[in-house]
Parts: structure tokens; sequence; C-alpha cells
């Protein structure tokens, strides 16, 4: 009987070292998020610059999620895919920006997409009617600024 409770108690330690193996592992494999939404290149080549609408490509591609801020030139696709490893804080591995630009009219003038290599904004593909590139400065800063907020910088100090 004590062999028993002997070969018990150290078959139950093997299987807890085992599960502590196990749940180190797990915890440091890698988790991905994806954020926001960026049409395919199959959906972008519904859209014909000079003859889409902006009534069209909502129905090719939907409505995105932001737009020209002044004056409504221009339709913004923003997607960021996120990886976290373990408890540590997680990182931004990617991240895609289409731009869709209109004339005065309604009608598509431009389609664009960019990714961010190094903090730099990089051109992917371009379909231009016009040599004239609006909106250029908002992509910039779109895609500069996302993760570069604190909760301080919300918060108002008092009694300073």
């Amino acid at each position: 009987m004590a062999g028993q409770a002997g070969r018990f108690k150290g078959w139950l330690g093997r299987l807890a070292a085992m599960s502590l193996v196990l749940a180190f592992a797990v915890s440091c494999s890698a988790i991905y998020r994806n954020h926001g939404y960026v049409p395919a290149e199959d959906e972008l080549a519904l859209l014909t610059v000079g003859k889409d609408s902006r009534e069209s490509v909502e129905v090719a591609v939907g409505r995105p999620s932001a737009a020209g801020l002044l004056n409504d030139e221009g339709w913004y696709y923003v997607q960021s895919r996120y990886r976290q490893v373990g408890p540590r804080a997680p990182q931004e591995i990617e991240r895609q920006l289409v731009a869709i630009s209109f004339d005065d009219g309604g009608t598509v003038t431009n389609i664009e997409r960019f990714g961010l290599e190094d903090g730099r904004v990089i051109t992917l593909s371009r379909r231009v009617t016009d040599t004239n590139i609006r909106g250029a400065n908002l992509i910039r800063q779109v895609l500069s600024n996302f993760g570069r907020f604190r909760a301080g910088d919300f918060l108002r100090q008092e009694g300073g």
C-alpha cells in the first residue's frame, strides 16, 4: 500500500510539473488582434476611377469609419494588426490605409493604398486620374498619430 501511495505522489508531481510547463508555454504564445477595416484588392478592382460615385463605392466596399475632416474630399479605411506576447504591451505590427478621393461632384478621382514602414508612409498602390494628390498630409497625420496617446494627455491637472 505504501508503494502505491509513493507512485501516486510521483505521478501527481510529474503531472503538476507538466501543467506548469504547459501553462508557461501557452502564456508566452503570441495573440494577434485586428482593428478596423480595409477593402481587399479584388473589392477595389470593382471601382473605376472617373466613373464611380460615393454611392457606388458605398455599395461595393462599404462606408468608411473616417472621411475627409475639412471638406469631405476623401474616404479613409484604416486597419491595424497588433501582436501581444504574454504580459507585454501589444505592439502594432502592421497598418494599412486605403484612401478614395472624390471631386466636387462626388466622382472617384483617386484610389490609393498606404502602408506604414518604420514610421514612414509608403504608397503600396495608386490609381490616379489627376496629378494633384489632395489630402496626402492628412493621410500622413492619420498614420503617424496612432498609438502616440497617453492617458495623462487627456487628464486636466488641477492646482498647477
